[in-house]
């Protein structure tokens, strides 16, 4: 199972769990806390649970912190039943403010984690582009390449082929895409087909091989990554095409 999903999982279960949690300790204060404040304080561990989750995890925080709201805080308490006409209230503006309060946490989380990723795809850009300057031999960038391939796409293994084209191959394009183009027909993919997948280096006009491919089996990297693996395959090409003639 890959790690979003475990995440996805470990989130939801929070959402169920946090609240429930944070009802219960407020227990022994229920006599002496108002309504409106202990409110106040699920709305917090609502906004905690969607910081680290995901929209659905809060959503169902802020379904779950109403419920347990209701359940222990509320006369008659363990019961979902409410009476007075001010806890009923306080529990729909509970759930309402967690709904809305959870969704700008997720917003921020998810940038947090763009931005996070963004950088490092352009770290991987500057140091492959700082080699290809500096390195000793095309090679080196080649090498360099193959190795950065495997981290960026989550591979099993890459190898890079010299100037053939053997078989028909599934094919990361420009695009971000993969596609198999064979016998007049085109199939686009949406993960990982089976076997390799070819990553072609081209520079201007100029075939000089390709990186082989060995996925794991299952859903495609996100198209950011694999605009990244085509840009990293580029400079590749650029450093072999300094080198000198194309391979064929």
């Amino acid at each position: 199972m890959s790690g979003y999903r475990l995440h996805d999982r470990a989130a939801l279960s929070a959402a169920l769990a946090v609240p429930c949690a944070v009802a219960l300790a407020l227990v022994p204060f229920r006599d002496v806390l108002s309504a409106t404040n202990a409110a106040l304080v699920m709305v917090v561990a609502v906004v905690a649970v969607a910081a680290l989750g995901t929209r659905a995890a809060g959503a169902i925080a802020a379904l779950s912190a109403a419920a347990w709201f209701d359940f222990f805080l509320t006369r008659p308490y363990q019961t979902f039943a409410i009476h007075g006409r001010q806890d009923v209230e306080t529990a729909a503006l509970l759930l309402a403010v967690g709904l809305i309060v959870s969704q700008p946490a997720v917003r921020a989380r998810r940038l947090r984690a763009t931005v996070v990723t963004d950088t490092a795809h352009l770290a991987r850009l500057q140091d492959t582009a700082r080699l290809a300057e500096y390195a000793d031999s095309p090679e080196d960038v080649v090498e360099h390449v193959r190795r950065e391939l495997i981290g960026l796409l989550r591979l099993r293994g890459c190898r890079f082929e010299y100037g053939t084209l053997m078989g028909h191959l599934p094919r990361l394009e420009h695009g971000g895409g993969i596609w198999l183009r064979q016998d007049g027909q085109v199939v686009e993919y949406d993960a990982w087909p089976e076997g390799e997948t070819e990553l072609r280096t081209v520079r201007a006009g100029h075939y000089y091989g390709r990186f082989l491919l060995d996925p794991v089996p299952g859903p495609l990297p996100p198209e950011e990554a694999r605009l990244v693996a085509v840009a990293l395959a580029a400079q590749a090409g650029a450093a072999l095409d300094t080198a000198g003639p194309a391979r064929r």
